[in-house]
């Protein structure tokens, strides 16, 4: 009668047959990913031939005096300043809903355009032209867009205690 096989040895790969292994497996996984690997090459070249990869290059070459000259510029008051207004102004558009942000912007540089367009002539605008424009729906729109507005900031400072 046979021994029971009590223990299992698991081959003891070679150097060469521990490294052939490695590379069907990189292969492997090269092959699976080969249109993400394709793209991220594409976008390498891309970076190469517009030199933006020797910047980041030299950059991170030289990343401990690069970072003494951010800190040195960040710290001078009016970036400080700067940094802290753009702190402020993120906080503020993360409270707007990005619907209304996508709405207006839109409406400001639609605004613009029209602006633009309509601004060749020299003509002097009279207190009956205003009173007229008025009831043109578009720009009744804005004026009680733009009144609301003010009305909705004043509010807010009268609650903080400003004048």
């Amino acid at each position: 009668m046979a021994k029971s096989i009590t223990t299992i040895t698991e081959p003891v790969l070679s150097e060469k047959e521990a490294n052939e292994k490695a590379w069907a497996e990189v292969l492997e996984e090269l092959s699976r990913n080969s249109e993400g690997l394709r793209s991220y090459i594409r976008l390498l070249q891309e970076l190469h031939e517009s030199g933006i990869m020797d910047t980041m290059k030299a950059a991170l070459q030289s990343k401990e005096e690069l970072a003494k000259v951010i800190v040195k510029e960040m710290n001078k008051p009016n970036n400080t300043n700067t940094i802290n207004n753009l702190m402020a102004m993120a906080g503020t558009l993360s409270m707007l809903d990005s619907d209304v942000v996508k709405k207006m912007a839109s409406s400001v540089s639609t605004g613009f355009h029209k602006a633009r367009e309509e601004n060749q002539t020299e003509e002097k605008i009279g207190l009956f032209d205003l009173m007229k424009a008025l009831k043109d729906p578009d720009i009744n729109r804005a004026v009680r867009f733009g009144l609301n507005f003010l009305k909705g900031m004043g509010q807010s400072l009268g609650e903080k205690g400003e004048k």
